[in-house]
């Protein structure tokens, strides 16, 4: 069985010093895919991780305190790839890929578009080159689990009231649109593969209690190629770490490493 987890820690560092090394311990992911580190390469603390056991790989951003993925593992990879080779995107330290035999695992970071109009077209012009360099990569390696802060509620049951944020982003009408287009390419949503409840939410605002009255919205995915399917064992959303605004999705596949 392999324990994949994603994780949107909204700043290593202080995700560090709210217990999470003591919580990764606990719930001992073989692979965990963290994003937002907000850290260099010289401020992430792997010492923190080795003496639990994981190596740690990370792409940062070149801005300071910005954005940045990492991947925590067990089992050391058989290849580390850093980037989608995209000048633009890669600067902002948002795509982290480790392979293991014929299986590869990526820790991605989509833009947010809440910021106004510049951010939003980035965000569909990034989603656009995501989804074909994936097409591509498939091709080479075709057993793929693509986990990560993608930045959108696919349908309405992944967000708490879907009409008042129906012209907001990350439930805009296009973005919705690339969800569906991007599954179609051949991946699936692994927790609405054995998971058709609603109110299940992975990130939550910090105004008005949000958290607390489960007002939130289903944005962090752990994405399978459709040749993963008969391998889906479990998943869920662990509410209960409380290092973020994010909380972590778990996946397990019936496979080992």
């Amino acid at each position: 069985m392999i324990r994949i987890i994603t994780y949107n820690v909204n700043g290593i560092r202080a995700a560090i010093r709210k217990g999470l090394p003591d919580w990764i311990e606990a719930a001992q992911p073989d692979i965990l895919c963290i994003q937002e580190t907000k850290a260099q390469p010289e401020q992430i603390p792997y010492f923190d991780f080795d003496i639990l056991g994981y190596k740690t790989y990370a792409h940062s951003a070149v801005k300071k305190g910005y954005s940045g993925v990492a991947v925590l593992t067990k089992k050391e990879p058989d290849l580390v790839k850093a980037g989608m080779g995209m000048p633009v995107y890669d600067a902002e330290g948002r795509f982290l890929r480790v392979d293991f035999g014929d299986l590869s695992f990526v820790s991605v970071y989509h833009p947010s578009g809440s910021s106004g109009d510049k951010r939003q077209a980035f965000k569909m012009q990034w989603l656009s080159d995501f989804r074909e360099y994936l097409t591509e990569l498939k091709k080479e390696r075709p057993y793929l689990v693509v986990s990560g802060d993608y930045n959108i509620c696919h349908k309405p049951i992944d967000i708490h009231d879907p009409v008042r944020n129906a012209r907001v982003s990350g439930f805009l009408p296009e973005e919705r649109a690339w969800m569906s287009s991007f599954l179609e390419t051949g991946f699936i949503d692994s927790f609405r593969y054995l998971n058709p409840e609603p109110h299940q939410y992975s990130w939550w605002s910090y105004r008005a209690n949000a958290r607390a009255n489960n007002k939130g919205w289903r944005i962090d995915y752990n994405m399978v190629t459709e040749n993963l399917a008969d391998k889906i064992n479990r998943v869920a959303i662990l509410p209960q770490a409380m290092h973020s605004d994010h909380c972590p999705v778990l996946l397990e596949l019936d496979m080992i490493i």
